[in-house]
């Protein structure tokens, strides 16, 4: 029990070390992502529908579409998310979401943050604006999730 108490304390003041990403580094993340997004909606999206709408002569409407835009991308962010806490474009700029205890995203975490940051960032940026004025610089997505968005340093292991 007191190896277990231990490595809590450990991985406590691990956690507590950490510390919160810059909202350049952020932004400039967000970008790298975007990039990457495209090769992911690339491979998911447009390659299926043409081959359909060739093969089919059928084009889903609108709405079936941009749902499907939403889970394509949910997908990817949560896989991520919740297996090491980092995209690939997170990965580059050393970069992890860990909730607000400093721990892992658990899925239904990391489905709101998801679903939060639509609107965060389709409204005109006001999500990642809020981020200038939030006394932690964290995007209003972040902060209605708890979620955080953390700079890895060679030191610290979450």
């Amino acid at each position: 029990m007191p190896n277990k108490l231990h490595r809590t304390e450990t991985q406590s003041l691990a956690r507590q070390a950490v510390e919160l990403a810059g909202l350049r580094r952020r932004l400039a993340s967000m970008l790298y992502e975007s990039l990457l997004l495209l090769g992911v909606l690339a491979l998911t999206f447009m390659v299926p529908l043409l081959v359909i709408g060739m093969g089919l002569d059928y084009t889903p409407d609108g709405a079936i579409l941009w749902a499907y835009i939403f889970l394509v991308l949910g997908g990817y962010f949560l896989w991520y998310w919740t297996r090491s806490g980092q995209t690939l474009a997170m990965q580059t700029w050393k970069l992890r979401i860990v909730s607000a205890n400093g721990g892992p995203v658990p899925l239904s975490q990391g489905w709101l943050r998801y679903s939060l940051a639509w609107p965060s960032v389709c409204f005109f940026g006001v999500g990642v604006l809020w981020a200038i004025v939030d006394r932690d610089h964290q995007f209003l997505h972040d902060r209605l999730a708890g979620t955080r968005i953390v700079l890895l340093t060679g030191k610290t292991t979450t």
